[in-house]
């Protein structure tokens, strides 16, 4: 942040003259006060990045003077001038917050060399106030991990009791559905913060180099290398190592990573000493880790190991309430993104996305918003704008068998249900399945109730039953 703007203060005249006529000169923007009041009163009109302020003045002293600007004006940088030049004077303007300190006369040369210091001071304020804004975004739940469904507020729980420890978390959980967001919530939350995060895709990295990404290697350790260079775990020390895709390890490196988890030290490739590193390891896999370590693909001692607290994401088809958030961030982000004042989404929008299955999750929701946002003409996104999931949805009804589509129809029903307070869910469910399937032959057959039996498979006195119970109008089949 560059100075532009700057109020000099002080009761003579020429001194003002002289200021005036040297920061102008220098491209400053310079307004003049001859008493206190008159400085603040000048403050309330304008924005000032720097003041000049005399001690002694008629009206408010400059020491007052500074005690209120630090309240009303904290980010205008003061410096007090005096003709005193006493200890008590200097000791009170720098303990009530002036940045700096003159003594009458000066050199102007003096003042030039605060001012830019005072540049390079708000420069770098600036910098901080910009680093803290963007801690204060990534410790934000609500920017990174959305939703208040059942199944994410039980994730959440988890969080709140893992984050503050070093306990190791294995996350697991379909791609796409955000394991990298937990990680780094987990991070975030806990005393690590400040400390790095590294995250490591162990399935992006050819099986002959992830042993080098992970622990380093020293010069020479192989062809090609030609300088030391340091690993995942030594960038990662004091913080979080999050390792994705952890099912992918070769298993002869997961017997190295189970050493380190163990020891707390690594070496590196070509090297003898061994370094101890201070990390929090929390792993992440969309693979079944039960049946890799069946398998023998995956080492059993490493996956106990990784595993102290399981975090299994829920697929977005399991959250399906958190749908309208959801697509109401990621269509406010694909706005800021792409400079776009007016867009939303209409409500034939939101009936599609309710109904997809989402295979890619979260992640296939984020990218299918942004999309539309990029290339629809339109102030309101409608179906067509979504050409992917529309097609999607033509060849999951010509693909699906009945028993699938009856199975994604209960899973929407029972996730918005309260499954704990149920206790006749069998003859509920049976009865909403039965009256709609009895109704449908009974109009096929117009009514016929001997036809309608003999179809079903049961016979004429169960159907009448069933009739009764459910409440079915057969009068209405026969028009």
């Amino acid at each position: 942040m560059a100075i532009q703007r700057i109020l000099v203060a002080d009761d003579e005249e020429s001194i003002r003259w002289v200021l005036a006529k040297a920061l102008e000169k220098q491209g400053f923007i310079v307004d003049l006060a001859e008493d206190g009041l008159q400085a603040r009163t000048l403050a309330r009109q304008n924005h000032y990045d720097l003041a000049v302020l005399d001690i002694k003045m008629p009206g408010i002293h400059g020491l007052e003077l500074l005690k209120q600007f630090r309240v009303d004006y904290p980010e205008t940088l003061i410096i007090i001038m005096t003709a005193e030049a006493t200890m008590e004077h200097a000791v009170a303007a720098i303990k009530n917050g002036a940045y700096d300190y003159l003594t009458k006369p000066f050199d102007l040369t003096a003042l030039d060399a605060i001012i830019l210091k005072a540049e390079k001071a708000a420069e770098l304020t600036g910098r901080i106030d910009q680093l803290k804004e963007e801690l204060q975004d990534q410790c934000n739940f609500g920017r990174s991990i959305i939703g208040n469904s059942q199944p994410m507020q039980e994730i959440y729980k988890i969080l709140g009791r893992i984050a503050g420890s070093d306990i190791t978390a294995l996350i697991t959980g379909e791609s796409g559905t955000g394991k990298e967001l937990v990680a780094r919530a987990i991070h975030i939350n806990s005393q690590r913060l400040g400390k790095p995060f590294i995250a490591l895709n162990c399935a992006a990295i050819p099986h002959d180099l992830l042993e080098t990404e992970l622990f380093g290697h020293e010069r020479g350790a192989f062809t090609g290398a030609i300088e030391r260079k340091t690993g995942k775990f030594e960038q990662a020390d004091g913080g979080t190592l999050f390792l994705d895709e952890i099912g992918d390890m070769p298993v002869e490196l997961q017997a190295k990573l189970l050493r380190v988890l163990q020891e707390k030290e690594i070496t590196r490739t070509g090297g003898e000493k061994t370094l101890k590193v201070d990390v929090r390891i929390i792993a992440a896999t969309n693979q079944n880790i039960v049946s890799l370590v069946k398998e023998k693909q995956f080492r059993e001692d490493l996956y106990y190991r990784l595993n102290v607290v399981p975090i299994k994401l829920p697929p977005l088809r399991k959250r399906r309430d958190d749908i309208p958030e959801l697509v109401d961030f990621f269509l406010q982000k694909a706005k800021q993104e792409f400079g776009i004042d007016s867009m939303e989404c209409s409500s034939e929008v939101l009936a599609l996305f309710e109904t997809h299955r989402w295979p890619g999750n979260v992640r296939e929701l984020e990218n299918a918003i942004k999309r539309a946002v990029l290339l629809s003409p339109n102030q309101v996104l409608i179906p067509v704008d979504f050409p992917d999931l529309l097609e999607g949805e033509k060849s999951l009804r010509k693909s699906e068998s009945l028993e699938a589509l009856v199975a994604q129809k209960l899973e929407n029903s029972l996730a918005r249900m309260n499954l704990k307070e149920m206790n006749n869910l069998y003859e509920m469910v049976l009865h909403q399945i039965e009256r709609p399937l009895i109704n449908i032959v009974l109009q096929k057959t117009r009514g016929n109730q001997i036809k309608t039996a003999d179809i079903l498979g049961i016979n004429r006195n169960t159907l009448r039953k069933k009739i009764k119970i459910l409440d079915i109008d057969v009068k209405q089949s026969r028009n």
